[in-house]
């Protein structure tokens, strides 16, 4: 039996692949890790349906072939080489006696990875819709002011700046109460930052009228994390309207999808601030005026009434006055008529007796004294 040493194996595995592999293969592969530091150092995986690993091996491309297709890749699919990334990519097989075998990757095709991008995507697009949340934000009303404003960005950016420097040097006086809840705007950490920061949003959520997420500057390569879906999930479910300023002109993220308002740039999302509060302004100023037109409106027709209310009164008053001094007429002249004094100058007498009246014969009796009452005088006799 013929015995090898450790490296006379490795020997005979080097000249196994180097003759009966071909110079290159192109692999499909999902990138596990990624390194820079002059060269570019991976891990690449293919994974089973269950999600397990099925294969894995490293992978090296040297720092002058990356610096050539690092700048290339990014240019065609608007994407850094980063984790999770499913890529195709052209490789030669080595093998070394001391580090194992590897991968030295001298080409990658980025049609491959836009195909993948594309189906991620799309298929982060139907989940939100199988999910019932793709027109949440879209239906949430705005309140009438917005004041109140709470911006989710990093300290840093320079859309932060630009979006406050709006706000405050408006043409039209107005003033907002901004805050910001910093968050980082890049890297693979972002989607977990944004979404703790909508957490403390939701916290205190009665302190606020809207969110602002803006973003600005930074690497085109950065909005894929806002196609995360996670992010984009927690967005269209938000309770306040957002707006989103993300800062790129040719892509829509799926958060710009599902947000309340998406506007291109931090200063774009300021001037929808200031132009949806001049109108509210305006709204408010033109309600003002119909209500003064209405209360003095309002106040001519009282008044209007109180006049007319006062004229009727003095009628029906005088009406009244008139009907009264006629009757009272009436009742004087009925007891001047009937008055003893008009009855005695008409020859008349009145008799009584005791205090009297003596109105028959048989009231009195002989002997009695009586008195006589005429209009000069009082005649006194004896019954006889």
């Amino acid at each position: 039996m013929k015995q090898y040493s450790l490296s006379e194996l490795c020997d005979c595995i080097d000249d196994a692949l180097t003759t009966e592999l071909n110079s290159t293969y192109w692999v499909r592969a999902e990138i596990a890790s990624l390194s820079v530091r002059g060269h570019c150092y991976m891990e690449v995986v293919e994974k089973a349906n269950n999600h397990s690993i099925a294969a894995k091996m490293r992978a090296t491309c040297w720092q002058h072939t990356y610096n050539l297709l690092a700048p290339y890749f990014e240019a065609e699919t608007g994407q850094a080489l980063s984790v999770g990334m499913q890529v195709l990519l052209e490789v030669e097989v080595s093998f070394h006696a001391v580090y194992g075998m590897s991968l030295n990757i001298v080409g990658i095709d980025p049609r491959f990875t836009i195909g993948d991008l594309a189906k991620q995507r799309q298929a982060t697009i139907q989940q939100l819709k199988n999910d019932g949340v793709m027109d949440m934000q879209r239906n949430l009303p705005l309140p009438s002011l917005l004041k109140r404003i709470a911006v989710i960005s990093s300290n840093d950016a320079a859309g932060y700046g630009d979006f406050c420097h709006q706000l405050k040097n408006n043409n039209n006086g107005l003033h907002f109460h901004v805050q910001l809840f910093p968050a980082l705007m890049q890297g693979e950490q972002s989607p977990v930052s944004i979404i703790q920061s909508l957490q403390q949003i939701a916290d205190d959520m009665n302190s606020w009228d809207l969110v602002v997420i803006v973003r600005g500057g930074g690497a085109t390569t950065d909005l894929r994390n806002f196609d995360n879906y996670e992010l984009a999930s927690h967005c269209a479910q938000f309770p306040l309207p957002i707006i989103a300023g993300i800062g790129h002109t040719r892509d829509i993220s799926i958060v710009d999808m599902v947000v309340h308002t998406s506007v291109k740039t931090p200063t774009a999302a300021a001037e929808w601030i200031v132009g949806r509060m001049v109108v509210q302004a305006e709204r408010i100023n033109e309600l003002n005026e119909r209500l003064k037109n209405a209360v003095k409106q309002s106040i001519f027709g009282q008044q209007q009434r109180l006049g007319n209310l006062l004229q009727s009164l003095r009628f029906i008053t005088q009406q009244r006055l008139y009907k009264q001094r006629t009757q009272l007429d009436l009742w004087q002249k009925t007891i001047q008529i009937h008055s003893p004094e008009r009855i005695y100058r008409m020859g008349y007498s009145l008799t009584t007796m005791n205090g009297k009246v003596v109105k028959s014969i048989h009231d009195v009796k002989k002997g009695q004294y009586i008195q006589t009452h005429t209009a000069d005088g009082t005649i006194e006799s004896i019954v006889d």
